[in-house]
């Protein structure tokens, strides 16, 4: 990824060198990091919904060397050697995950800085755009999806939203009334017959020029899972999302050879090494790898280059803060098969 930078030459680029690098969170709940050089230039990144003490902490590992890993520190490193920043962030040192997302963020203020350095949009940095526009999908209000009189107004309020948006995901905790991300017993026949209701309603409601995604989040076993994608087969969702557990395992697989319905996961999975048995076995249509979970934008590229080898299109999740919308629509631009993101 880095290398991206490297046949500038020296009159290409703002000589900098890293000098400092805060945290600081926001009312909204999600943590920014910030990377100053002594150009007088700052990046900036976004670590997720983090404590910022968490953040600080970890900044002073990853980042700053801390006492016992001065081989990482990043203040006094030349900024454009993303590459070799990635590499002692995420790989030289065993992350877990609220490091792997505070280091994310770094690598996403490094990209920002490099872009303010040469003067170019990380998009160019990363090779050029594919497209100058990109299609958002959005979410559906949560409410009783087995209420038709509910799913009418919902439905006039999202074909009437001005943003325009084409595609929704739907939530299937609201389909059987469980909290979202609760893990679940494998599903009684009733509430398969809750799920084929609620999604019925919302083809109904929504009409055909409406995309539907089929929205979970890990929540399912693998036969509640398959049951499930038959139960809503009919109304033809452009994507089942995150049915089963995180991370790669044989249920994936079975639920693949079982339904015709387009598979997606990915938001969860930490750099191409995550993402790879789920391309060798063709156990999902699209990943949705997440910039700030993924291992920064360098780290997300990796795994959407990684994809492309296997014709997988990449759906960046895309759910924390302007930031992180702000770096997806820039990498997103750069993947050739990437055909929507979330907003």
């Amino acid at each position: 990824m880095a290398q991206t930078t490297q046949h500038l030459s020296p009159g290409d680029r703002r000589q900098a060198t890293i000098t400092d690098i805060r945290a600081m969170r926001l009312d909204s709940g999600f943590c920014l990091v910030r990377i100053d050089t002594d150009a007088g230039v700052s990046g900036y990144g976004e670590c997720g919904d983090l404590d910022g003490d968490l953040v600080r902490a970890s900044i002073l590992t990853h980042a700053k060397g801390g006492a016992r890993l001065p081989h990482l520190q990043l203040v006094g490193k030349d900024p454009l050697d993303i590459g070799v920043h990635h590499h002692n962030m995420l790989y030289a040192y065993r992350q877990r995950p609220s490091h792997m997302m505070v280091c994310s963020g770094l690598d996403m203020a490094l990209w920002d800085l490099a872009g303010k350095l040469l003067g170019q949009p990380v998009h160019k940095l990363l090779g050029g755009a594919f497209r100058s526009e990109i299609e958002l999908y959005s979410h559906c209000p949560h409410f009783d999806l087995t209420d038709a009189g509910a799913w009418r107004d919902a439905a006039a309020d999202l074909k009437s939203d001005p943003h325009g948006f084409k595609t929704f995901k739907v939530d299937i905790h609201d389909a059987i009334g469980i909290s979202m991300q609760e893990y679940v017993p494998s599903l009684s026949p009733g509430d398969i017959r809750r799920i084929r209701r609620s999604y019925e309603l919302a083809r109904e409601h929504l009409g055909e020029d409406i995309d539907i995604i089929v929205h979970c989040h890990n929540e399912l076993d693998a036969p509640s899972a398959i049951a499930v994608a038959e139960a809503v087969e009919a109304i033809r969702p452009i994507y089942f999302e995150d049915p089963l557990q995180p991370g790669f395992s044989e249920n994936w697989v079975a639920l693949r050879k079982t339904t015709r319905i387009p598979i997606m996961t990915g938001e969860n999975i930490e750099l191409p090494e995550q993402a790879l048995p789920f391309l060798q076995t063709q156990a999902v249509d699209c990943l949705q790898p997440d910039i700030v979970n993924s291992g920064g934008i360098t780290g997300t590229r990796a795994i959407a280059d990684l994809a492309a080898l296997y014709r997988t299109p990449i759906t960046l999740h895309n759910v924390s803060g302007l930031l992180l919308n702000a770096a997806s629509q820039q990498l997103a631009a750069a993947i050739f098969d990437c055909p929507r993101i979330e907003c």
